[in-house]
C-alpha cells in the first residue's frame, strides 16, 4: 500500500469543511437575501459538527447544510448487524449532508451527502469506506432541468472508469443505484428524477476513492445553480403551493423510514435537531389523494416519476 492509500481521516475532514463553507456561500448568494446561522454543537459519545440552516430567505424557505464527524469506542448493535466485522471496532463518521427546499414549487428541492467511514482496531487493517451522491425533487418537472441534472452526473464519473466498466458504465450502475435507493417502497414510487448515489466505495483504494467522492461533491452546484436562475421567477398560485406541500410529505416519509444517514445519526447518538434538518417547513398528507386527469399535477407521476433514460433523449 503506497502512502497516498493509506486512509487519512484528517485530509477528508479538512475537505469537508471547506466543502461546507463554499456551499454556504454559494447557495446563500444565489438564495438573494437569506443567511446562513451556524449552531456548533458536541456529541456527548465523541465528537460533534456544524449545522448551518438558511430560513425564510428570497429563494429558499429552509435549507441547510450540515458537517459532522462523530466518533467512539463502538458502533451501536443496530449500525454493525449487517457487517459483523466492525463489532467491536472504534469508528469515526463524518460527511456533509445538504438539503434545500425552495418557496416557488417551480424550483426543485436538492439533495447531496457525501461522507467517509472508517473502523479501527488494534492489530486489524481498518475497514473503511467513502459514500454519497445527489438527487433533485421537482414537483412541476422541466424535461431540459432533468437532462441538464443527469448530465452533470454524469461528468461527475468522467475520469473514473477502470479496465472492467467504463465512465459511462460507471454512471449507469450509479444512477440504477440512486433510483432504487430513493425509491418509497411502501408507495412504489420514487422521491424524484434520481441522480447518482454510491456507497461503501474502497475497492479503488483510498486516494481515487477520495477523489471520486469530492467529484461527486463538486458537481452539485453546476447541477443545481441553474436550475434556480432558470425557474425562480416562475409564477405560481396556491393550487401549485397545496401540490407543493402535498410531494413534500412524501420527502418527510422517505427521510423518516429508509434514510441511512437519518437512522444512522438517530442511532448512534447524533444530535435530533440536526439530523431532522432535512424537513421541510410546511407540508401536508391528504387521504388517497389523486391529481385530476391531464392535469400538471399528474403529469408529474406519468412523466417524471417513472424510470427514463434521461441521457437518451434530445432536446
Amino acid at each position: 500500500m503506497t502512502t497516498a492509500d493509506v486512509p487519512n481521516p484528517v485530509a477528508v475532514e479538512q475537505y469537508l469543511l471547506d466543502l461546507q463553507d463554499r456551499l454556504c456561500a454559494a447557495l446563500a448568494e444565489a438564495d438573494g437575501g437569506g443567511e446562513f446561522r451556524e449552531d456548533a454543537w458536541q456529541r456527548a459519545n465523541g465528537g460533534g459538527g456544524r449545522s448551518r440552516v438558511l430560513e425564510d430567505g428570497a429563494l429558499f424557505e429552509k435549507g441547510g447544510v450540515n458537517f459532522s464527524h462523530v466518533h467512539g469506542d463502538a458502533l451501536p448493535a443496530t449500525a454493525s448487524a449487517s457487517r459483523p466485522e466492525l463489532a467491536g471496532r472504534g469508528f469515526q463518521a463524518m460527511g456533509v449532508s445538504l438539503v434545500m427546499h425552495p418557496h416557488n414549487p417551480y424550483v426543485p428541492t436538492s439533495h447531496m451527502n457525501v461522507r467517509f467511514f472508517i473502523a479501527e482496531k488494534a492489530g486489524c487493517a481498518p475497514v473503511w469506506w467513502f459514500g454519497g451522491g445527489f438527487d433533485l425533487t421537482p414537483y412541476y418537472g422541466f424535461d431540459e432541468d432533468v437532462r441538464h441534472w443527469h448530465r452533470n452526473a454524469r461528468t461527475a464519473c468522467a475520469g473514473f472508469g477502470t479496465e472492467d466498466e467504463d465512465a459511462e458504465a460507471l454512471h449507469a450502475r450509479l444512477k440504477h443505484a440512486c433510483d432504487r435507493y430513493f425509491h418509497l417502497k411502501h408507495r412504489d414510487e420514487p422521491r424524484g428524477v434520481g441522480g447518482v448515489f454510491f456507497d461503501d466505495l474502497n475497492a479503488w483504494g483510498f486516494a481515487r476513492s477520495f477523489a471520486f467522492m469530492r467529484s461527486v461533491a463538486e458537481h452539485y452546484l453546476p447541477g443545481y445553480l441553474p436550475l434556480l436562475a432558470r425557474r425562480r421567477d416562475t409564477p405560481y398560485g396556491q393550487r401549485e403551493r397545496d401540490f407543493q406541500c402535498y410531494r413534500r410529505g412524501r420527502y418527510v416519509e422517505f427521510n423518516l423510514v429508509y434514510d441511512r444517514g437519518t437512522l444512522f445519526g438517530l442511532q448512534s447518538g447524533g444530535r435530533t435537531e440536526s439530523i431532522l434538518m432535512s424537513l421541510p417547513p410546511q407540508v401536508s398528507w391528504r387521504y388517497d389523494w389523486q391529481p385530476e386527469p391531464g392535469s400538471p399535477e399528474a403529469r408529474l407521476y406519468e412523466h417524471y416519476l417513472v424510470p427514463r433514460d434521461w441521457l437518451a433523449e434530445s432536446d
